[in-house]
Order: structure tokens, then sequence, then C-alpha cells
């Protein structure tokens, strides 16, 4: 879903100041319109009495908005967040209000951490990232990844407009920290879907894992080829696939599931980056990378940690009652296609291992069904942030802090794991 900025400057960020048509909250004034998005659309907002509320409140919260009647996606995203509770690599939620507006009808809100840094597309797009950027922002998204994918969901539509920057106050890092947001099109793993006549899958085509668009497959392994995509973009400064003057979204979707190509891996980028990027981009998802493999790889191993440097903020949901649900929707009915096409080339690319090159001498690393199993050994953490929820998580589920345990297991890493399957 991604969203378009439009207008003035308000906190270092272009907006437009828009008539008040979904109203106020009962703790919080609606501002200026950030952004607008096939949800509904995105405001700022501050306290109305910020000295007697800075207690439950950040002073300026994302305030995302649409009627009821029209709100799935975001109540979606609501109830994804009441299970992601305390990851300090997504972005956080405040709770959700129903508000009035000036026709009469009835608008849900949900209050959200805001990205002053603005969105990773942005960033690639007003200036070039240096590869210490890209490790560090690569790392929080693998940490945000872990968090999504230990607790049992695919996030489905990870791509840089959906990656959000805010103030890091870790020394000797970043500038800015990523976080993941947008969690509307995210599903439940290994979710039966019904069967579609149309090809049918979540999130937008330049970011799609090959059996997504050939199988319409959309499990953990997607979002890490999505992630690769996202890297090589900071990287390069490009798009993920080439596109040719006379190449159209159907040339590109073909591209992506079809036949056996791969984006390109320029050859001037370091052996770290490249390693990195053949361990997201394997056509196969049985071998492709997990998460916590990749938090393991030396393109973002030994970084300074900004683990334990924010403080979660002491957040209580603003309702009285506990939040529900006002509109139940199918996670079928969440789906839609993207005409934001862009390519790139390269000229100096990096080749590829066919399949037949190493099928034989790989097999025996994978279990039965040729998937990796990695034990997942992470202490939760505990948080006040939208305190009041009926949605409990199940205790037998660990959730992760945002980076593996020290005393996780290893993954063999010394294993190399070509791509192209």
């Amino acid at each position: 879903m991604e969203i378009k900025k439009v207008g003035e400057e308000v906190e270092g960020k272009m907006i437009k100041s828009v008539k008040n048509e979904f109203g106020d909250g009962v703790a919080w004034y609606r501002g200026a319109m950030v952004g607008k998005g096939s949800f509904g659309c995105v405001y700022l907002a501050t306290l109305k009495n910020p000295k007697l509320n800075c207690s439950y409140f950040p002073s300026v919260m994302a305030v995302k908005s649409a009627e009821v009647s029209v709100s799935g996606s975001i109540q979606k995203e609501r109830e994804v967040h009441n299970n992601i509770k305390g990851c300090p690599y997504i972005i956080r939620c405040f709770g959700d209000e129903t508000t009035t507006g000036q026709n009469g009808a009835m608008i849900y809100n949900l209050l959200l951490e805001y990205g002053s840094g603005g969105t990773l597309a942005e960033r690639i797009k007003n200036s070039g990232l240096t590869e210490f950027e890209v490790r560090n922002h690569t790392r929080s998204m693998l940490r945000g990844l872990l968090c999504i994918h230990t607790i049992g969901y695919v996030h489905c539509d990870m791509k840089p407009d959906n990656v959000l920057l805010v103030p890091n106050s870790s020394e000797g890092s970043t500038e800015f920290k990523v976080k993941i947001g947008d969690l509307g099109l995210a599903k439940r793993e290994n979710q039966s879907k019904k069967r579609r006549l149309e090809p049918y899958w979540r999130g937008t085509p330049m970011y799609l894992s090959p059996e997504a668009v050939a199988d319409n497959v959309q499990e953990c392994p997607a979002d890490i080829w999505a992630l690769g995509c996202i890297v090589l973009e900071m990287l390069t400064g490009k798009p993920p696939w080439d596109r040719e003057d006379d190449m159209d979204a159907e040339d590109v979707l073909r591209k992506i599931g079809g036949g056996h190509e791969l984006p390109k891996i320029p050859g001037n980028l370091s052996k770290e980056a490249k390693d990195f990027l053949k361990g997201c981009f394997v056509r196969n998802p049985r071998y492709r990378w997990t998460a916590e493999m990749l938090l393991n790889h030396s393109f973002v191993d030994g970084l300074t940690d900004d683990e334990g440097v924010e403080q979660p903020l002491e957040v209580e949901d603003i309702n009285v009652v506990d939040s529900i649900l006002l509109v139940t929707e199918s996670d079928d009915e969440f789906a839609y296609y993207s005409e934001d096409w862009s390519g790139a080339s390269e000229d100096d690319s990096l080749g590829y291992w066919s399949e037949g090159d190493y099928e034989d001498g790989m097999t025996s690393y994978f279990d039965e069904e040729g998937i990796f199993k990695v034990e997942k050994s992470i202490t939760v953490i505990s948080s006040t942030i939208d305190g009041g929820s009926d949605h409990i998580i199940d205790p037998s589920v660990e959730v992760p802090s945002g980076s593996p345990s020290n005393n996780s297991p290893k993954c063999p890493l010394s294993i190399t794991i070509p791509a192209g399957v």
C-alpha cells in the first residue's frame, strides 16, 4: 500500500493542510494529511493537553483513518499489532478509536508511531545510502521480520515504501533507524485460501517472489525474497528488476514467475553483500535462507548493537472498553494489484548457479521436505503498549526481542547456498 506524499513542510515532512473531515479523538487533534493509499488516509495527530497526557501518548502520532465500512485493512493491521507487541523494529501501535466525521459517518482510526524521517523509498530516491547504512537498516528489517515470522505471520508487502525511518539515539550508528510498517496485508502463515480462477497474491509486483507469481504461494520465504529486493535497491539506488522500454507489467511478472532469471547483482558490491543477496535470491523457497540464518551472516553481524536504547513508552489504549473488530473481512479480500512499475539495467552483474550444479551435494543439509528447521529460543519483551487487548498470544509461542539469543543455535553458514534454484 504505497503512501503518496503531498503538500507543505511540517517537521521536515512535505504535507498538506486539509479540512478536518474525520473529526478529532478524545485526547488528540487531527492535523494535516501526510499520506493517502488504498486503505484510507494518514494524518498527523497532536495531543489536546500534552502536559496532562504525555505519559500516555507521544507528542506526535500518525493516525490511519477510513470509514468503518471500508476499514477492513486497517483493522487487520490492528489485529496483527495486537500479536506483535513490544518489537522495537516494527512501528508501534498506540490503540484505536472511532470518531464521527462531518457527514455523520463513523470513522475508524489507528494510532501509530510517526516516522519523522519519511520512508526508506524517499531516502533511496533523495540520496544514495552507504553500505554501512544499508547493513544497519538490513539488520533492523531482519529483526522485525523475525518477530513477524516467529509469531506466525507473513508480512506480504515488504517494500521501501512500507519501511519507515525514526530517529536513532544509539551512539556510533546511523541518524535514523528503520522500522517495518503497514501490516494491513499481513496474513497468518500456512493459511488456506479459497481456490480462485484468477492469479491471486498480496503486495506489490516488483517485490513478489517467484512462488507468489507462479503458484500464488506467500509464506515466510516470500518476505525474505522481498527483503533481498529492498537491499539490492538500497545498494544500487535502482529497482530490483530490469525494465526495457517495451516491457510492460505482464512481462515483468513473466520474468519473475517463469524461467530461471534472477535480479542482477552488480559485481562491484562487496563480497559480503553479494553473498547475502544470493541467500535471499533463491528461486526455490525451500532453500532460501531464513531471517534467523541471515542475521548470522557477516553482512549484518558485528555491527554496533542498538538494542536496549529505545525505551518503550508507557502507553494505554484510549478505548474505555476492549478493542473489537468493527468489520469482519476475509483475509482473501485484501489482495490488490499495483501499476507502479519501474526498472533498471545493470551490465556488470553476478552469475548464478543452476539447480543441477548443486542439488545432489546440498540435499543432505535439509530435512526430509527440504526445509530448514531452526529452533527459536527468544525472550518475550513485556510492554504496556496497547493494554487491554482481547487478542491473547498463545503462550506456547515465544516472541522474539528483535534479535536472536546468544544461545540460539547457529546455522551452518560455512555452507555456500548458491542462488538460482
